[in-house]
This record gives C-alpha cells, sequence and structure tokens, in this order.
C-alpha cells in the first residue's frame, strides 16, 4: 500500500460505513458487499473483482483497531497534503505517538508493516537515497470461503481448502528475468520506492513507477510472469476451523496467504465461514436450542422426558406439573464451545402435542375431563382485560 493510497483513500466511504460506525456496523457492511463483489459470484467480471480488493483493503484497515486508529490520525494529520496539527496544536503538541511515526512494530495483516514509520518510509528522507538494497515484501493476503456443517461448525473440523493466490514464479525463481539476473532499478535504487514533494518541507513515498514497486527489473523478462516475478499459484491446504464458529464469521490464519518476496514474510489467509441449517438444533450464541414435543398429560401432571443432545447421549429434564406450552428449560453445558473451551446451555423449548386421532378410551377420559372442569374459563381473564382497556 502506498503512502498517496493510505492517505487519500476513503476506506469509510469504500465501506459505506460513517467515520463514528462501530466494529460491528463496519463488519456487517464488510460481510454484504464482499459477498455482493466476491470473484465467485462474479466470474469474468473485472471491474467486481477490482471492487472487491477494494472492499478487503479497507476492512483490513478498519477492521483492526490498531491499524483504524492510525489510519484516522495519519488522515488528520495529513489529509490535505500537509502538514496539519491536532487540537492540540496550540499548546505545542497532537493527539499523536510520534514513536508510532518513527517506530517498527511488526508486520500488520493488510500489508504496511511497522506501523506508521513504514508506511511514510522517506517521510522526512531518513534512510537516505544512496541505498542499493532491494527490500523484503510481505505476501498478499488472501481471502476463502468454506461451508461447514452445524455439527463441524460446534465441534471444530479440519476441512481441505483450494485456493489460488500470487507466489514466486517457478520458471524464473521470482526474479522476473528468465536468466535470473535482474538489476537494480536505476530510478529508486533498489528501495521500491519514490519520493514526492508534498509542500510544507515534506516528502512522501509512493512506488517506483520503473519497478512497480520491485526494485529490480528485470533484462530479460521471463516469459512466463512477465518480468514481475509473480505467478498465479493454486495449491489445497488442510485447514483447522476452530469449534464454536459461527456464520459469517471470518476467522485469519497468520501466514497462511501468498508467499513473500526477497525472504519477506508470507500474507494471511481469511477464511468467511458458512454454517448449514441443522434439522432438529438451532443455535443462539453459545446456547443450542432444541423444540421438545410432550403430551397434555405430561404438561399438566408433570414427569421426566428425555431431550437428545448433539453428538451425546440423550439428557433426562424433570418437567414440572402444569408446565404451559412454550415454557424453556436448561440443559447446562451441553451448548457450543465457547472461547475459552466451556460449554454453553442447551435450551429446551416444550411444545404441547395435540393428538389428531382419539381412541375410543382416551377420548371417553377427554369427556369426562370436560364435564369436571365444565365451570372453569379460561378466557375468563383475558375478556376482562379487553375491557378494562
Amino acid at each position: 500500500m502506498s503512502t498517496k493510497d493510505f492517505i487519500e483513500k476513503d476506506y469509510y466511504k469504500v465501506l459505506g460505513v460513517p467515520k463514528d460506525a462501530t466494529e460491528a456496523e463496519i463488519k456487517k457492511a464488510y460481510r454484504k458487499l464482499a459477498r455482493e463483489f466476491h470473484p465467485d459470484a462474479n466470474k469474468g467480471n473485472a471491474r467486481a473483482e477490482e471492487r472487491f480488493k477494494e472492499i478487503s483493503e479497507a476492512n483490513d484497515v478498519l477492521g483492526d483497531p490498531k491499524k483504524r486508529k492510525e489510519y484516522d490520525e495519519a488522515r488528520a494529520l495529513f489529509g490535505n497534503g500537509g502538514f496539519r496539527p491536532g487540537p492540540g496544536a496550540g499548546g505545542g503538541s497532537f493527539n499523536f505517538d510520534l514513536s508510532d511515526l518513527f517506530g517498527g512494530q511488526g508486520q500488520g495483516a493488510g500489508g504496511f508493516g511497522g506501523g506508521l514509520g513504514d508506511v511514510f518510509g522517506g517521510l522526512f528522507n531518513r534512510g537516505g537515497t544512496g541505498a542499493t538494497r532491494t527490500q523484503p515484501r510481505r505476501g498478499q493476503d488472501v481471502e476463502s470461503e468454506v461451508t461447514l456443517s452445524f455439527t463441524e461448525a460446534i465441534e471444530g473440523a479440519t476441512v481441505p481448502l483450494r485456493m489460488s493466490s500470487q507466489a514466486p514464479c517457478t520458471a524464473c525463481s521470482g526474479t522476473g528475468d528468465k536468466n535470473g539476473t535482474p538489476r537494480v532499478c536505476p530510478t529508486c535504487v533498489g528501495t521500491g520506492q519514490v519520493a514526492r514533494g508534498s509542500g510544507g518541507g515534506f516528502s512522501l513515498t509512493d512506488p517506483c513507477p520503473d519497478c512497480k514497486g520491485r526494485g529490480l527489473i528485470a533484462e530479460n523478462p521471463c516469459e512466463v510472469c512477465k518480468g514481475s516475478g509473480r505467478a498465479k499459484s493454486s495449491r489445497t491446504m488442510q485447514v483447522r476451523i476452530p469449534a464454536g464458529v459461527s456464520d459469517g464469521q471470518r476467522i485469519r490464519l497468520r501466514g497462511k496467504g501468498a508467499p513473500g518476496e526477497r525472504g519477506g514474510p508470507a500474507g494471511d489467509l481469511y477464511v468467511v465461514v458458512h454454517v448449514k441449517d441443522h434439522p432438529v438444533f438451532g443455535r443462539k450464541g453459545d446456547n443450542l436450542t432444541v423444540t421438545v414435543p410432550v403430551t397434555y398429560a405430561e404438561a399438566a401432571l408433570g414427569g421426566e422426558i428425555r431431550v437428545p443432545t448433539l453428538g451425546g447421549p440423550p439428557v433426562t429434564l424433570k418437567l414440572p406439573a402444569g408446565t404451559p406450552n412454550g415454557r424453556t428449560m436448561r440443559a447446562r453445558g451441553k451448548g457450543a464451545v465457547r472461547k475459552d473451551g466451556t460449554r454453553g446451555d442447551l435450551l429446551v423449548t416444550v411444545e404441547v402435542s395435540v393428538p389428531r386421532d382419539l381412541s375410543g378410551k382416551a377420548r371417553d377420559a377427554l369427556e369426562a375431563y370436560r364435564e369436571a372442569t365444565a365451570g372453569e374459563d379460561p378466557r375468563a381473564e383475558l375478556f376482562q382485560a379487553a375491557k378494562g382497556a
């Protein structure tokens, strides 16, 4: 990501959310757009593919609280192409951590390592222009999708995942030159970046237009990768999906994305999980849900009922006498796996079953019951409440 992109791209606009959007709102907007513009749903549509990349890039920044803070501070400080002090400028201070600006903090998932120090590399022309060392480049992040059964999502599963990404070209060993002898770019002196003036005594950096940010130029471009040093690679990985994932959840697997260049680290793999429905069980957060039919006699007189569990033996619950239709009981520890390894509960909702056909004996018993309760009107309070309203 270039400095120009980091400062000038409005990621909030890309996702269609306000600047004060919550993490949940950002996540919801990303999921909606990612589904709409995903390459699998828009095969051959180059504009949709480009839009998907923009959406993913915006989410990588705004979806990470630390990167979002850096992004907001950077745009506040340099948003107009020059130096703009923060609200505390009158007292000579800024709402900005200068240690982040100059200090390295490791490689981030969005492709700008070392915090703002690397994003604004060359801001004060630090490091000089005489450097000839080509820089390692981090591999791209890769996004994929996987569909799990309800049980796999609750218990966890290892699934094969086939992905395509950019990797070092095997024909030229990633050099971009068919003879394997590229030369250092004379324009950027191997750094992959060129400085541009922004006024006010500052200089910002952009990817070198001659070497496209690689720092190297192929004298004899490789016929496979056309001198880029990168080629499309497909591979199948065994990916472990943790227990307790929910539908639509986005999982980040560090270092499982596209390989880096010149010793650079690999990117990250983001897996969007889709979960199939279960014919019996549902889910409510960390709890599972199930509806269990009971007879009128069981609901009225009480008793014990057996309830199925997901992947385990049935449990027996005590049904109190006079249990109304729709009452929910709880079987503790029979739900989904939480992040700390404990389990949620199984919420059991009682549904009184009314028989369609009655035997003669059963009908006689119900007729006797109706006669015994003839003086009771279960709707009396309902009419009283209606009159008083």
